[in-house]
């Protein structure tokens, strides 16, 4: 095992999970407007929802894993595109981070966690990152990739479950900062496109 790549992952998926994005302004706006609870209830349910992605992967990557290293090498290439295409679009994006909460309805846990899921399961720019993101990080000759696969998927749950987790804990203190700081969408920002270009440079060069 090369535990080299996997503190690698660990430490990528953190970066990836503190980046501003939907599902965590999502989860900040849920703790805002409704509570802690709530906010956890939804990382729950967005969570819940990576086992999906992960499987999909999982399957679909290993068999073209054992085909082809050409057909491996396609997919890396291809990732590594996608996220630098996703930088680019963050690039474009505006900097300001939005937290109007008007168009945050009062929900039931377990609505919330109901939504958390469907919101997960119905993307399919997550199974896109999936495919993007775990094959690059796979850490051993000898264990199975399915097994891999589904190793980096609970790692990447619990970190990301852990991060957006203190998100929804902290939300009163982090909205604070976030309305009273000027240049934090910047920062933030440009934070954003450094993971996605450093993860993207990882992963075309990576090794099956």
């Amino acid at each position: 095992m090369n535990y080299e790549i996997l503190f690698s992952f660990i430490f990528a998926t953190v970066a990836l999970s503190f980046s501003p994005g939907p599902d965590n302004i999502y989860v900040l706006m849920q703790s805002i407007t409704n509570g802690r609870k709530y906010g956890l209830a939804t990382v729950c349910g967005l969570i819940s929802g990576c086992l999906l992605h992960t499987t999909l992967v999982a399957f679909g990557v290993s068999a073209i894993i054992k085909e082809s290293d050409t057909l491996f090498f396609a997919i890396k290439a291809l990732g590594a595109l996608y996220l630098l295409y996703l930088a680019y679009k963050v690039y474009k994006s505006d900097a300001k981070v939005s937290l109007g909460s008007a168009a945050v309805p009062k929900k039931s846990l377990g609505q919330l966690y109901k939504q958390g899921v469907i919101m997960n399961v119905l993307n399919p720019k997550v199974s896109i990152f999936f495919l993007a993101f775990f094959p690059a990080y796979l850490y051993s000759d000898t264990i199975s990739t399915v097994t891999q696969f589904y190793v980096l998927g609970l790692i990447f749950m619990a970190t990301s479950f852990i991060v957006f987790a203190l998100i929804a804990i902290l939300a009163g203190y982090i909205s604070d900062y976030l309305k009273q700081s000027k240049n934090i969408g910047l920062v933030l920002k440009w934070l954003q496109i450094v993971v996605f270009i450093g993860i993207a440079i990882f992963i075309f060069l990576s090794e099956k």
